[in-house]
């Protein structure tokens, strides 16, 4: 056996990652993240994209054997190992220890409840557990079943406004404090940062989206004025049987009256009949509340 490594670029190697997940996907082995985690973290405006070219594979022959990479914030360090490669995980640990980002010694690795020959790595070299939680997930044989409340409809795929969907997505998510939305063409873009820019980053995801998004099944719900009030996004991987649920948010406004539990209840009734059997979810206990059930199991870890 060879192993060699490479490693990532960005403009390149975006289906090598895809394909590289979505082969060692296992629905409740539990054994990382599934693939449109971390493309949807590179292509996004929140993340920093300057170090991906840290982020390195292993290679067994031309076949992916293992990725290691962070995503946001750069110092969240991730390993994905192909079953029957877990002899490398020393190499791996290693690896990010002495080369992925890591400033003020912020460095943490997230590990998966099926992960514990890198966590026993990990512990070799002093790291410890300083946090953990669930991400949840809906099993499809269980049923979800909540309608729209009365004065709000789904907006059609076809018909989705790029400018709405982001006023929505910046409030929704909690930017509000850096300023108020507007149309982003009224910004100074010599400015190295300004709310404006953001605003543009934000619009450009809905207007190029990633390779593998999957738009079609997005969901978007809007009051009777038509203003978008609540926002899912949808990535169907068929291969694994997957319904990846990201992201999900409501207008301020328009929060605690039902729409996110509609919202999930499309999804599940659309992709259910595409041949989904499970459905991503996260770990706010919203989720546990309407039915999503035990899911990914994350865990920190620190030196």
């Amino acid at each position: 056996m060879s192993i060699t490594t490479k490693q990532f670029q960005k403009f390149t190697d975006l289906n090598l990652v895809w394909d590289f997940l979505v082969d060692i996907y296992e629905y409740k082995k539990d054994n990382g993240v599934a693939a449109p985690f971390f493309e949807h973290a590179i292509k996004a405006s929140w993340t920093d994209s300057s170090y991906s070219h840290l982020n390195r594979f292993w290679f067994d022959g031309d076949k992916v054997v293992a990725f290691v990479f962070y995503e946001a914030p750069v110092t969240n360090i991730y390993f994905s190992v192909r079953p029957g490669y877990e002899f490398l995980a020393d190499e791996l640990v290693d690896y990010a220890i002495t080369t992925m980002p890591d400033f003020e010694n912020d460095q943490q690795f997230i590990l998966f409840g099926g992960q514990d020959y890198l966590k026993e790595a990990a512990a070799k070299r002093s790291y410890k557990q300083v946090y953990e939680f669930e991400s949840l997930i809906f099993d499809f044989e269980n049923e979800l079943n909540y309608e729209l409340p009365s004065g709000y409809h789904f907006v059609e795929p076809e018909d989705f406004d790029a400018v709405k969907l982001s006023r929505l997505c910046w409030y929704g998510f909690g930017h509000g404090e850096k300023g108020e939305f507007k149309d982003y063409d009224r910004y100074d873009d010599s400015l190295d940062w300004t709310p404006a820019k953001s605003h543009k980053d934000i619009v450009a995801d809905f207007m190029a989206p990633s390779p593998h998004a999957t738009q079609e099944y997005d969901i978007v719900i809007a009051d009777e004025n038509g203003e978008y009030a609540c926002f899912s996004g949808m990535w169907w991987i068929p291969e694994n049987n997957l319904a990846y649920m990201e992201p999900l948010c409501t207008a301020p406004e328009h929060r605690r009256k039902g729409l996110a539990a509609a919202a999930l209840t499309k999804h599940y009734r659309r992709m259910k009949a595409l041949g989904a059997t499970h459905m991503t979810g996260g770990e706010d206990p919203f989720y546990a509340k309407i039915g999503f059930g035990k899911g990914s199991h994350w865990t920190f870890w620190k030196k």
